[in-house]
């Protein structure tokens, strides 16, 4: 069998496609792409036994139809270094040998038989959602950042999507942080949700990036397959019941900060490498038209202080956040200025952007640290 495609497309689907295979597997096979010759494409997978991955690479020319294995860093390695150019390939199907003609080389290796498992197929009550590919791909890099790593509570090591008849919620909280994307064109009269682990939203941060169109999400109680233009991806889902998050959004923080996002990224960066490295307390003193970020670390007798203009409209006041939790909130927002509502020190502060994105609601949640004045 003999097929032919560029050399520039397979690189970077493989490239992609590699970081869903884990560096040791329980299966031999599950070190292997599989490569799959059919419809004038070339499909190839990766898994890690839990998580799918699949690419679609239009062909050049193609004699037939078929499937084999290639040991993930023998082809990668091939292929790594190579200028744009067609790729031949020629398999034997008697004993599985591969020859690959480039331009000004020929690499010879094995590949092995199609002894690759088998995804199980959706059942049941199966769930659809639609929305769009960099829609759903910025939703999940502004929530990666707030997801857990707890082994005693799984559910909050993922990310929550919550379809009601409202919207589409797309959560990840780790208790001490929160954000909650709301995609107010995705709704739904039969209230769904599932968690999707962190590697899968990983990969699906990384390859939605270059996508563009619809994303088709499908659904049911342990797996979700979702669909984008040049590939899928398939994994089992983390089970359990999610926290109730809006529960812990206040509704009533009466005390309005509007401040330059970047010029307030800039200066947490500057103060938060003095502070305590156990606690990372950042001191946020507000009062009319002056925000002033400190810190210190009283074992080493450093200290750190800026001010900055802004807009306050609220009560004088002193809260402590961890600085790192803050940046982080500020660094994965996007806008040119942001809004921060709070109540008083013993009570957790909202942030959002100044101006929210068409059709979506973004808000995260950070708890303070106690002051000890």
């Amino acid at each position: 069998m003999r097929f032919s495609l560029s050399s520039t497309a397979l690189s970077s689907s493989l490239s992609s496609l590699s970081r869903v295979i884990n560096s040791k597997n329980t299966m031999q096979i599950l070190d292997c792409f599989l490569f799959e010759i059919k419809d004038g494409q070339l499909v190839v997978t990766a898994s890690d036994g839990e998580n799918v991955m699949t690419a679609q690479i239009p062909l050049d020319e193609t004699d037939g139809e078929g499937s084999f294995a290639i040991t993930s860093r023998i082809i990668l390695d091939a292929v790594r270094e190579l200028p744009e150019q067609p790729l031949v390939f020629d398999l034997n199907p008697d004993d599985y040998s591969v020859r690959l003609n480039y331009q000004n080389g020929l690499y010879q290796f094995m590949a092995q038989a199609d002894d690759f498992p088998r995804p199980v197929p959706l059942s049941g009550n199966v769930t659809t959602i639609v929305m769009d590919a960099g829609q759903l791909q910025e939703a999940i890099s502004r929530s990666l950042f707030a997801t857990a790593q707890l082994d005693s509570r799984p559910v909050m090591n993922g990310i929550y999507f919550d379809l009601t008849e409202g919207c589409l919620a797309i959560v990840a909280t780790d208790a001490q942080k929160l954000v909650r994307n709301r995609m107010l064109t995705v709704k739904s009269d039969a209230p769904a949700s599932f968690i999707l682990p962190k590697k899968p939203a990983q990969l699906l941060k990384n390859v939605l990036s270059k996508e563009s169109g619809d994303v088709v999400i499908k659904f049911d109680e342990s797996h979700a397959v979702i669909s984008y233009a040049s590939g899928v991806i398939i994994c089992r889902l983390i089970d359990g019941r999610y926290p109730r998050y809006n529960a812990v959004i206040p509704k009533d923080n009466p005390n309005r900060l509007t401040i330059d996002r970047g010029a307030l990224l800039s200066a947490l960066r500057r103060v938060v490498p003095f502070a305590s490295e156990s606690s990372m307390l950042v001191r946020v003193r507000l009062e009319a038209g002056r925000i002033e970020l400190s810190s210190e670390d009283i074992d080493f007798s450093t200290s750190a202080k800026e001010s900055l203009i802004c807009e306050y409209d609220g009560q004088p006041m002193s809260i402590g956040f961890k600085g790192s939790a803050l940046t982080e909130i500020v660094n994965n927002l996007q806008s040119d200025d942001i809004v921060m509502l709070l109540a008083d020190p013993s009570r957790s502060g909202l942030v959002f952007p100044a101006e929210q994105p068409e059709n979506e609601e973004i808000l995260m949640l950070l708890m303070p640290m106690l002051l000890n004045d």
